[in-house]
């Protein structure tokens, strides 16, 4: 599992996760990268799940970014509605979280495309602790965006134990 943290503040975007890989109870991976930049840098999006499900994933959704010309919200839709009727893809277990510096979007193989009220978003096991540390910061902090991804994804490492500390952020 892992935690991917997305935060919309102060007019930037941030995009963020930790390193650690896991199969089944053992750490097998602890620097790994789970945030990547598409479409000529101007989307960054973040997964957790299984590796390989959400790097196929990636592509498919890169693919939407240019069929529809960079328009997140569509090229998510899509991908959401090939990923929950297509045979082979709906079987794929990933989360992806999408953003550039109008969206925020969690899409999922279950045909699901949510844009959060809040302007936080979180995903995989620690998911829910960044979140909650990332909202209080956004309301009660003078931290950026970036900061407060780096922060709440550091209070998130501490308390769930399929995430560590080695952190990839990205920001628009």
């Amino acid at each position: 599992m892992t935690t991917i943290l997305a935060v919309r503040h102060k007019g930037k975007v941030a995009v963020g996760g930790d390193g650690q890989i896991t199969f089944g109870a053992t750490a097998v991976k602890h620097n790994a990268n789970k945030i990547r930049r598409l479409h000529d840098s101007k989307v960054i999006v973040g997964f957790a799940g299984a590796t390989a499900d959400a790097m196929a994933l990636v592509e498919r959704f890169d693919g939407m970014l240019k069929k529809y010309q960079g328009a997140v919200p569509r090229a998510a839709v899509e991908l959401a509605k090939e990923w929950r009727t297509d045979r082979i893809l709906r079987r794929l277990e990933s989360l992806l979280l999408a953003a550039d510096r109008e969206h925020l979007l969690l899409i999922s193989g279950t045909g699901d495309v949510i844009e959060p009220d809040e302007p936080v978003a979180g995903i995989g096991s620690g998911g829910p602790f960044a979140s909650a540390a990332a909202r209080a910061l956004v309301k009660h902090s003078p931290l950026d965006a970036r900061a407060i991804v780096e922060e709440s994804l550091r209070i998130a490492a501490t308390l769930c134990i399929y995430s560590n500390d080695r952190l990839v952020i990205e920001e628009l």
